[in-house]
């Protein structure tokens, strides 16, 4: 199903949602509960939810008693591993209500690259899909190294939108909407609609790392919509508040148009993020 706007997100069959570290976490950690309803709500009308979360290390730390996210790998490894069992139970619990069932799902990059794996990923997915369970994918970050990484969960969640032959990918974050240039900066116009090949020449989408908990960005988020996008999966990038206008197929966000002619679904070589 080719989704040509933002209109047909009411209707889709398979959609992934992707949310960041800075969305759920500390303060925010509230923000679970509408994100979850906007969820649950897509999922009666009959759509297939994914939700790819980021948030395990940011959500680990205050138990370690860190105020800050840790350098050192054995840190956001032993961060990753107490935080992801709190993010999936305050997941499951928000779930509760609306009877459904979450199902955890952690991969690594070396899982999309070798065949069998990425096979068998695919299965497992589309078992808990069949049976209507809620799958919540993360990066497996208590195993993953610096030099095995997807880089961000943006790219991960373009991949699994691949994997799965999605019909949408929605990235959610902190910002309504992409901008031309950074949106503090005089001259910063909203972009409401990218076209398959726009060139995006002369935008300025900032740095990749823009708070203390995630790796995200603006520039990672359209990296990953035009991977997605060039796979002939749509695209809407916009604010974790406006989850439930975006499910609903209202006018928010960044709408990046899909391929209208893309190849034969693959993930082929490395899905690691590309050397600095």
């Amino acid at each position: 199903m080719t989704l040509q706007d933002r209109a047909g997100l009411a209707g889709a069959r398979r959609v992934v949602v992707k949310v960041g570290s800075s969305s759920i976490s500390g303060e925010n950690a509230g923000k679970i509960g509408p994100i979850v309803d906007a969820l649950a709500e897509a999922h009666a009308r009959g759509t297939e939810v994914v939700l790819v979360s980021s948030g395990a290390i940011a959500t680990g730390m205050p138990f370690l008693l860190l105020d800050a996210r840790p350098s050192d790998l054995a840190t956001q490894q032993a961060a990753a591993a107490v935080g992801q069992n709190v993010l999936i139970y305050r997941y499951q619990e928000a779930l509760r209500p609306f009877e459904i069932v979450a199902g955890q799902v952690l991969l690594t990059a070396g899982d999309l690259e070798n065949p069998t794996h990425r096979s068998n990923a695919r299965r497992a997915m589309e078992r808990l899909l069949g049976l209507r369970i809620l799958p919540i994918v993360n990066e497996n970050d208590t195993v993953a190294t610096h030099e095995i990484r997807f880089g961000d969960n943006d790219r991960l969640a373009a991949l699994v939108a691949q994997l799965i032959g999605a019909d949408a990918l929605v990235l959610l974050s902190d910002i309504e909407t992409l901008y031309t240039r950074p949106p503090d900066e005089p001259g910063a116009v909203p972009i409401t609609r990218v076209d398959f090949g726009d060139e995006l020449a002369g935008y300025q989408f900032g740095s990749v790392v823009v708070n203390s908990v995630g790796t995200g960005g603006a520039a990672t988020k359209v990296s990953a919509a035009r991977l997605a996008s060039a796979a002939g999966i749509a695209v809407l990038v916009t604010s974790a508040d406006l989850v439930h206008a975006a499910l609903r197929g209202d006018e928010v966000g960044t709408w990046f148009a899909p391929n209208p002619h893309p190849a034969a679904p693959s993930i082929t070589g490395s899905v690691r993020v590309p050397e600095a």
